[in-house]
């Protein structure tokens, strides 16, 4: 079977153009930062997407392929131990003052060039898989870019900004009441029902096999906790009363010295009393109050729930819902870059916005399979000690996120855009 070279090499094209339009209004040395430990250099991001082409698509697959810099093979790998030894300071990628960015733009645009020779060529259906696993692969770090470069800017002191200081204004009617949606539970099917014989029909490994489960009936919120909610939490002194916390996330809170979502300080001058800074600048909490709140870690989307005598819902509860609903929301295409307010009935926001954690731990599913070789370790490696989260944020691109989508993150991470949605 050959797999349509156009749709392939369009897509191939589109996702690498994103990239580019991402980065645009960064300086060289803003593309050089490493804020936190979770983050990247974005010269690092571009570099290591492209690594992944050249080592996982264009040495096995094109005969006369010749590497832009060998070096390059061990210095952009990122965590693939089957490939060779880590380099010990990979974890501050921001030591490496070389190559260049102008030295890394001239690697994209060699291994695009090698690219362009290949879907010259007939591709059989395993090329094309690992093609369409380094596009997703290059959306998941375009996402990453710009949540790295958020927190970097927020760690300058010149509290940067990424784009235009003005967030679309909301409507003047405030968010939805919150409801509760009553779903009867019973045995239900999730996970992606991959089409193996279709190259373009992707999903990560992650989300795979599809298998049944029961659920007992539920109910969940129509749409995600919003910053005026959480804000009464804050109000309730939660960040000072221990019995709301799991005990390592009372831990985190006493050894990080929360008192509110990452990005949020105090502002006399604003009528909430606090100012949020986002991807375009500081804006006042009081004109962001019914959006919903984001950057806060695990433990607090827990302690909050527990709070409101409540939980958060289980992936399968989650997917259970999303799979019934249409896959559209405040994603990058809207280039809002922060999450909005809800707008309608009904159920709101399971797409976009900010990524929902969920009562699930990051395990494979029953039977679950890693791919072969170095390829195995992109996510069966990570299934200890982390949360699965659902639904794709305001920085997420459009045709990446579905129902079925598994991120997963460390309880305690709160560079992320996440956020909360209850049940009970």
């Amino acid at each position: 079977m050959i797999t349509p070279m156009s749709t392939l090499q369009s897509k191939y094209q589109a996702v690498r153009s994103m990239t580019r339009s991402l980065v645009a209004p960064l300086s060289a040395e803003d593309q050089m930062v490493q804020s936190c430990p979770e983050a990247s250099p974005v010269k690092w991001h571009q570099a290591h997407t492209t690594w992944f082409f050249e080592t996982f698509v264009l040495r096995p697959y094109l005969c006369d392929y010749r590497p832009f810099r060998e070096e390059f093979h061990r210095l952009f790998n990122s965590y693939y131990l089957a490939l060779g030894e880590e380099i010990p300071e990979k974890k501050l990628r921001a030591s490496f003052s070389r190559p260049s960015l102008d030295e890394v733009l001239a690697f994209r645009a060699h291994v695009d060039q090698e690219m362009e020779r290949l879907f010259a060529c007939s591709l059989d259906p395993e090329v094309s898989r690992r093609i369409m696993l380094g596009l997703n692969h290059e959306q998941q770090h375009q996402e990453l870019a710009l949540t790295d470069i958020k927190h970097a800017f927020f760690s300058n002191p010149l509290r940067l900004s990424y784009g235009s200081a003005a967030l679309p204004k909301e409507a003047p009617q405030p968010s939805p009441q919150l409801r509760w949606l009553d779903f009867e539970g019973g045995i239900t099917e999730i996970g992606y029902p991959l089409n193996v014989a279709e190259p373009l029909d992707f999903c990560f490994d992650n989300e795979t096999p599809c298998h049944k489960v029961y659920l007992a009936p539920f109910l969940i919120a129509n749409r995600k906790v919003t910053c005026r909610e959480y804000l009464e939490f804050m109000a309730d002194e939660a960040y000072t009363r221990p019995s709301l916390w799991l005990s390592e996330g009372w831990e985190a809170v006493t050894r990080g010295a929360w008192k509110a979502p990452l990005y949020w300080e105090r502002d006399a001058g604003d009528a909430a009393g606090w100012r949020i800074f986002t991807l375009k600048g500081w804006h006042g909490l009081a004109e962001l109050l019914d959006t919903p709140v984001c950057h806060v870690s695990f433990f607090e989307a827990d302690a909050f729930a527990r709070w409101r005598a409540c939980r958060l819902p289980t992936e399968a509860e989650w997917e259970s819902i999303a799979s019934r609903e249409r896959r559209h929301g405040n994603l990058l295409d809207t280039g809002r870059l922060h999450p909005a307010v809800a707008t309608g009935a009904g159920m709101e926001q399971l797409f976009g916005d900010c990524w929902e954690w969920t009562a699930s731990p990051y395990l494979g599913y029953p039977g679950y399979k890693p791919l072969p070789g170095a390829l195995g370790e992109y996510n069966g490696k990570f299934m200890s000690n982390q949360m699965i989260l659902r639904g794709g944020s305001c920085i997420t691109p459009a045709d990446h996120v579905r129902a079925t989508y598994r991120n997963f993150f460390h309880p305690a991470t709160r560079w992320q855009f996440t956020g909360i949605r209850l049940a009970i």
